[in-house]
């Protein structure tokens, strides 16, 4: 009987550490760079290579990871104003899936993702310029 309420332990841990994906999302900054989006190949993939839309972003030194967030997937979400120039930038649904297509070097880069024009718009008034956010890889 304890073998069994052993391994009925260990299962259950396995089950809740392996299969569930943590639901918390990073806080930082969001900003927004330009048309034309003009990139450097990061990965060579011909296909998806210029097929990226304008939902995409930069990475900035925090989740750049030495070009392993190249291709990855976020959830951004406005939580909030940066500066006193519009207290309550957030719009629309206040959240928009980007595509990380290119990096933001320090010290050029001024938020933790440098999002589309589009994509920053889509969720805030780009008056705003720099905004707060949450986000989570997808």
């Amino acid at each position: 009987m304890v073998k069994f309420s052993n391994l009925f332990y260990i299962a259950i841990a396995f089950v809740i550490c392996f299969s569930s994906r943590e639901a918390v999302a990073d806080k930082g900054t969001a900003t927004f760079y330009t048309p034309p989006y003009v990139r450097k190949p990061l990965r060579f993939n011909f296909f998806s290579l210029y097929n990226d839309g304008v939902m995409i972003a930069a990475a900035s030194d925090a989740i750049w990871e030495n070009r392993a967030a190249c291709g990855r997937k976020y959830k951004v979400t406005c939580i909030g104003a940066t500066n006193k120039g519009d207290p309550h930038p957030c719009r629309g649904n206040g959240n928009v899936i980007v595509k990380i297509v290119d990096y933001c070097p320090s010290p050029a880069c001024q938020g933790t993702i440098d999002l589309s024009q589009e994509a920053f718009a889509a969720i805030a008034n780009p008056d705003a310029g720099k905004i707060k956010i949450s986000f989570q890889q997808m």
